[in-house]
């Protein structure tokens, strides 16, 4: 007997920051006035699958625009386990007093180095660390299932390093746009005993714009 359990991972909408902040777990909200965009992600995922957040506002934001766009699912599963990367007392600082800071070792995919723990905050290989029992607990709950998940770039690419045992540091070269689709597929086999399947990475339904030329608000991508 085989049995799938589909991960279906989206990034939450854009933070509208617009002073490029390192903002990992501030609970910030996001801006969800894309329509087309949400409609085309209702379309997309499935109709009578599980909804997960993390217990952050920018995901329960996006998850419920995209319930108001026309995907019918019941109120969201808030997994605190799913947050962000927690950067610390780095969290608040912009991008470039964080690049002068002596400590600071930035990945050039990332805001910092995955083995690198912020003061009194946590490393990308911590954040693995704790997105891997949740995902397993989880699948175990909901085996069988479709589970949409709302969720950050840090917590999506700690979901690939699980998916594909990977290093923590490998696992940052992986793109996750905001609005993207990541789909990865659990598939546990009585003979074969269990594994992943990558079906889809940093999938876009439609490019949302770095800049809104009808607000002029500007976006922050990263942490």
């Amino acid at each position: 007997m085989t049995l799938e359990t589909r991960w279906w991972w989206v990034r939450h909408a854009p933070v509208p920051t617009g002073q490029g902040i390192v903002y990992g777990q501030l609970d910030l909200p996001c801006d969800c006035d894309d329509p087309a965009t949400f409609q085309n992600l209702a379309q997309t995922l499935p109709p009578d699958a599980v909804l997960i957040t993390s217990d952050l506002r920018r995901t329960v934001e996006t998850a419920s625009a995209i319930r108001n766009a026309g995907l019918n699912l019941p109120a969201p599963i808030k997994e605190r386990a799913l947050r962000e990367q927690n950067f610390g007392t780095w969290q608040g600082m912009t991008h470039t007093d964080f690049a002068e800071l002596p400590d600071a070792t930035p990945h050039r995919h990332w805001r910092s180095a995955a083995y690198l723990r912020g003061p009194e905050g946590e490393s990308f290989a911590d954040v693995v660390a704790r997105v891997a029992p949740a995902i397993d607990r989880l699948t175990a709950e909901h085996a069988g299932a479709d589970i949409v998940a709302v969720a950050h770039g840090g917590t999506i690419r700690a979901a690939l390093a699980v998916a594909l045992g990977l290093d923590p540091e490998s696992a940052l070269s992986f793109a996750t746009e905001t609005l993207s689709l990541t789909r990865l597929d659990h598939i546990a086999d009585d003979r074969d005993g269990a594994s992943w399947r990558v079906s889809t990475v940093n999938s876009r339904i439609i490019d949302f714009p770095t800049v809104n030329s009808g607000t002029g608000k500007t976006f922050e991508r990263d942490p």
